[in-house]
C-alpha cells in the first residue's frame, strides 16, 4: 500500500525542490555571478572573503596574475562543459559549507563554481540548522544549475546512499535501528534514519493508539524495518513490533514471580475513576480505588500519578484471563485493628473535616480512621439547620470520642461535649415557678416555642395559654416574634425539655369559683352554645357549666328549649374541681321553689295575725284535701 505513495520518495521530492527553487535573490545575498566565477580559478575563496560581487576588472587582473591565457568566453565555455559532463553523477562527494542564506546553503565542492543546496535539507524538526560555515558535508550533484551558475546539490540524497545499506541490513536481519521523528504526516509519522526518510504508520507507533502524535516529534526511537522499496524510495517501519517483543520478555519474567500474596514493583500506567492500572513488567494489574488506602479517596490521583513507581501486593491472579488484582493499603496494618485502644471513649482528639452532609460531618483522625460527628452532637442548641453552619471541609476541629465500633469501622464523635451543657444548670438558673421572658421563635399545632436564652427553648402547650378561652391553635393568642412572659412549669434536662405556661401568670378562675360555690347553690347564667345533649352556660367570667337536656325542665314539667343568649337561673347539682366541670339544672330550681311554697303552707297560723276569712279558707282547703 505504500509503493504508490510518491510523497515518501526522497529522490523525486528533492529533485523537484532543487529544479524549481527560485534564485532571484542571489544578487541580494551578495553571491558572485556566473561570469565572475568563470573568470576565477578558485571562486569559492572569493565568496568566502567578500560580501559584494567582484568587479569584472578585478577578475581579469586576477586571471592574468596566475598566467591564464583564456578569455572570458573560453572560461564560460569551459565551465559549462564541465558542468554538463558532471550531470547525472551519482557519486557522493564531500564539500565545505561556505555560507547559509535564508533559503539555501553554499557549499565548496572543489570545482570552479560552488554548489547550492536547499536549506530545508539541513533543518531539524524544530526548524534549526544542523550545520554551520566550515562544516564538512556530503552531497550529490543534481541535474542542471541555477541561472547564476551554482551547481545544484542534494544533501539528503548523499545521506540516503549510506542509509540504504544500513536500512536493508536491518530489514534482512530483523534488527532495530535508531530513527528521529521529524514530522507528522497523513496516517502516521515521518522518521529520519541516517538521512533517509521512512514512514511510521500510526498503528505501529505504540502498543495502544496515541492520540497526540505531534508530541513525538523530535524524539529518538528504535524501529524495525517492515518494508523496503529502494526503486520507489519507500521505507515503512514499526515501533510496535519492538515494544511487543519487549513486553513479551518482561511478561515472561513477571509470570515467574507472580502469585497471590507476592509483593511486586510496578509503574502506574493509567488512571481511571475506579482505580489505577499498574505495569508489573509486560503485564498490567488493576489497583482498585478501594484497595489503595485505608482512608477515603475521591480519585486515584489523590494517591498516585501516571509514571509513579510503587510497590503493590497481588491480591488475586486469574491465570486463564491473565487478570491481576492488586492492593496497596494491604502493605500496611489495618488501623482499625487497635482503634478501640488508641481512641478510648471520652478521649479528646483532633482531626480534619473531610466531608459535610445533612446529618453531620466526617472527621479524619488519621489515614484510614474517620469518625462522624452527628448534627445532634455538634452544639447544645437545637436551632442549627445544617452542619455547614458550623464546620467546613478542611477545618481542623477538636472532638470527644463517644463510641468506637471496630467491627463496623465506625467512631462516633461529639463537639458539644467540649462545652458545658446549659441544661445541667437550668434548675438553678430557672427554678419551677419562676417567671421568665422570651421571644416566640416558632408556632406549632400543639403550642409555641419560647426562646429564653441562646440555645434554650421552652414550650408553652396550647392548653397553658388561657384559663378561660378554648384555644385551638397558638396563633389565636401569640404570633412569631412576640416578646412574652411565662411561668416555668417543669424542667427535664436529660430530655432537654422546658415546659412553660402563660395562663399561670393570672389567677385560676376555676379555683376561685369552686372556693366560692357549693352544690345546691343557685346561680344566674347565660347560654353560650347548644349541643344535642344539652347547653353550655356561662355562670362566671371564664367558667362554664353544662345543663343536660334532662335537667332543662320548667316548673310545669315541660322540656325547655334553650338557645344561645337566653339567661336563666340554674342550680348547681354537680362539681368536679379536678376536671373543672360544673353540672347545672333548671328543673331543680323549680323543685326548690315548689318545696318552699309547701313549707310555707305547712307553717301554723298565728292567732294574733289570722283573720276569720283566713281560718275559713284554711278549713275549706283541709276538707278538700281529705
Amino acid at each position: 500500500m505504500f509503493d504508490d505513495t510518491t510523497s515518501h520518495n526522497p529522490d523525486s521530492s528533492t529533485a523537484v525542490a532543487t529544479e524549481t527553487e527560485p534564485m532571484a535573490d542571489a544578487t541580494a545575498t551578495a553571491e558572485l555571478t556566473l561570469d565572475e566565477r568563470a573568470a576565477t580559478k578558485h571562486p569559492h575563496q572569493e565568496a568566502a572573503s567578500h560580501e559584494t560581487p567582484v568587479p569584472a576588472e578585478a577578475a581579469q587582473t586576477n586571471t592574468e596574475d596566475k598566467g591564464a591565457t583564456e578569455d572570458f568566453a573560453s572560461a564560460l565555455e569551459s565551465f559549462t562543459t564541465e558542468s554538463e559532463e558532471a550531470e547525472g553523477d551519482d557519486r557522493v562527494i564531500k564539500g565545505t559549507v561556505l555560507k547559509l542564506t535564508a533559503t539555501h546553503v553554499v557549499v565548496d565542492i572543489g570545482m570552479k563554481s560552488e554548489g547550492l543546496l536547499p536549506l530545508s535539507e539541513v533543518l531539524d524538526h524544530e526548524g534549526k540548522t544542523k550545520i554551520k560555515p566550515g562544516d564538512e558535508i556530503e552531497v550529490m550533484r543534481e541535474k542542471g544549475q541555477t541561472e547564476e551558475g551554482y551547481v545544484n546539490l542534494s544533501h539528503q540524497k548523499a545521506a540516503r546512499i549510506h542509509a540504504w545499506d544500513e536500512i536493508e541490513k536491518a530489514h534482512h536481519e530483523k534488527k532495530a535501528i535508531k530513527s528521529v521523528v521529524v514530522e507528522r504526516t497523513k496516517g502516521g509519522l515521518t522518521v529520519d534514519i541516517h538521512g533517509a526518510h521512512a514512514f511510521l504508520p500510526g498503528s505501529q507507533v505504540d502498543l495502544r493508539p496515541i492520540r497526540n502524535l505531534d508530541g513525538m516529534i523530535g524524539q529518538t526511537i528504535d524501529v524495525t524495518v517492515i518494508k523496503v522499496n529502494k526503486k520507489r524510495g519507500n521505507i515503512v517501519v514499526s515501533r510496535k513490533e519492538l515494544l511487543e517483543a519487549e513486553q513479551n520478555d518482561k511478561r515472561a519474567k513477571t509470570l515467574e514471580h507472580l502469585e497471590e500474596g507476592a509483593v511486586l514493583t510496578g509503574v502506574v500506567k493509567n488512571l481511571t475513576d475506579y482505580g489505577a492500572f499498574v505495569d508489573l513488567g509486560g503485564l498490567d494489574g488493576l489497583l482498585h480505588i478501594t484497595d489503595m488506602s485505608w482512608g477515603r479517596l475521591t480519585h486515584p490521583r489523590d494517591l498516585v500519578n501516571v509514571g509513579d513507581q510503587i510497590q503493590v501486593k497481588v491480591l488475586k491472579y486469574d491465570k486463564e484471563k491473565q487478570r491481576v488484582s492488586l492492593g496497596f493499603k494491604q502493605l500496611t496494618p489495618d488501623p482499625w485493628l487497635d482503634a478501640e485502644h488508641r481512641y478510648p471513649v471520652g478521649a479528646h482528639v483532633s482531626g480534619r473535616v473531610i466531608s459535610v452532609t445533612d446529618y453531620g460531618a466526617f472527621i479524619e483522625l488519621e489515614q484510614g480512621i474517620e469518625g462522624l460527628v452527628h448534627v445532634s452532637e455538634m452544639t447544645w442548641s437545637k436551632r442549627m439547620k445544617h452542619p455547614s453552619k458550623l464546620v467546613n471541609v478542611g477545618d481542623q476541629v477538636e472532638c470527644v470520642v463517644l463510641n468506637v465500633n471496630p467491627a463496623e469501622r465506625r467512631i462516633s464523635l461529639g463537639m458539644r461535649q467540649l462545652a458545658a451543657n446549659p441544661w445541667d444548670a437550668l434548675h438553678d438558673k430557672y427554678p419551677v415557678g419562676m417567671t421568665v421572658e422570651g421571644r416566640v421563635r416558632n408556632l406549632t399545632d400543639f403550642g409555641a416555642f419560647i426562646e429564653i436564652e441562646d440555645g434554650i427553648d421552652g414550650l408553652v402547650h396550647v392548653s397553658n395559654l388561657s384559663w378561660t378561652k378554648r384555644v385551638k391553635h397558638p396563633s389565636e393568642v401569640l404570633k412569631k416574634g412576640d416578646r412574652v412572659k411565662a411561668v416555668v412549669l417543669a424542667i427535664e434536662p436529660d430530655k432537654r425539655r422546658l415546659s412553660l405556661g402563660v395562663k399561670q401568670l393570672q389567677p385560676d378562675v376555676w379555683e376561685t369559683f369552686f372556693a366560692a360555690h357549693h352544690i345546691g347553690d343557685v346561680v344566674h347564667g347565660k347560654v353560650l352554645r347548644v349541643a344535642a345533649f344539652g347547653a353550655f352556660v356561662e355562670i362566671a367570667d371564664g367558667v362554664e357549666g353544662l345543663c343536660h337536656k334532662s335537667e332543662a325542665i320548667d316548673g310545669n314539667g315541660q322540656p325547655m328549649h334553650l338557645e344561645p343568649g337566653i339567661e336563666h337561673d340554674f342550680k348547681i347539682i354537680k362539681m368536679s374541681p379536678e376536671d373543672k366541670k360544673v353540672g347545672l339544672s333548671i328543673r331543680a330550681v323549680g323543685e326548690e321553689a315548689s318545696r318552699s311554697e309547701v313549707e310555707a303552707y305547712k307553717q301554723p297560723v298565728s292567732s294574733t295575725s289570722s283573720t276569720i276569712g283566713e281560718l275559713i279558707s284554711w278549713k275549706r282547703a283541709s276538707n278538700e284535701s281529705n
